[in-house]
């Protein structure tokens, strides 16, 4: 009796040994994935900075001023006036209330009614 006790507990230990050795890499396994992510955004995130960065040095109101002057023939551009813009008053605003006909009641409700 006292054998087979030992014999399971050795067993015991090396089961634990394998599944403590197996569950350590994979552990490091997805620590390593999660760097790989992190580093992964911040390369992500560096070139967005970089895109918005470009985006407003190409919207810079002086370079588009430059080039709708270089290019205002061929786009028929006009300069802004003070009458092309309107009034608030002349905005046509929807009305207050809204009438809905609601003639019958409506299920919405895809159950079907238990006896």
């Amino acid at each position: 009796m006292r054998s087979l006790f030992i014999v399971l507990s050795a067993m015991t230990v090396i089961g634990l040994a394998f599944w403590a050795y197996r569950e350590n890499y994979q552990t490091q396994a997805t620590l390593n994935e999660a760097q790989r992510l992190q580093s992964q955004i911040a390369n992500a995130r560096e070139r967005l900075r970089m895109l918005n960065a470009e985006w407003a040095y190409l919207n810079r109101p002086q370079r588009l001023r430059e080039l709708a002057d270089m290019n205002y023939d061929r786009l028929g551009l006009v300069g802004l006036r003070a009458e092309q813009f309107g009034r608030v008053d002349q905005v046509a605003f929807p009305p207050d209330e809204i009438d809905l006909p609601i003639d019958s009641s409506v299920e919405v409700s895809n159950m079907e009614q238990l006896p």
